[in-house]
């Protein structure tokens, strides 16, 4: 919450939230390989908040357990998994930012 600040309705949509958060992806390919990085600007902070929320739900949550499972059989490594977790989990942050912003305001 900190990272939106006192004006959350200057972040337009959930892709402008997670590339303040740094968590947008960027291509980052060579040759023949597709690959994407997460951007590295951006709140560090969130981007932590982010990872520690990404790393908590790797543990201890079923779904997150057979997304890691089904990703890892298609050949994605690990920090591609949570990179991909953490885009994820900026936008359910987003929208709950978003619902909550609407219902003080109105």
């Amino acid at each position: 919450m900190v990272t939106v600040g006192d004006n959350p309705g200057r972040l337009k949509s959930e892709s402008s939230f997670a590339h303040l958060c740094g968590v947008a992806p960027i291509p980052a390919s060579s040759g023949k390989t597709t690959r994407h990085r997460l951007h590295r600007g951006g709140d560090r902070r969130a981007n932590q908040a982010l990872h520690t929320g990404v790393i908590v739900r790797l543990r201890y949550s079923d779904n997150a357990r057979s997304y890691v499972q089904r990703r890892t059989s298609e050949g994605k490594s690990m920090p591609e998994i949570i990179r991909c977790q953490k885009r994820y989990l900026a936008r359910e942050v987003f929208t709950a930012l978003r619902r909550d912003y609407r219902a003080l305001t109105t």
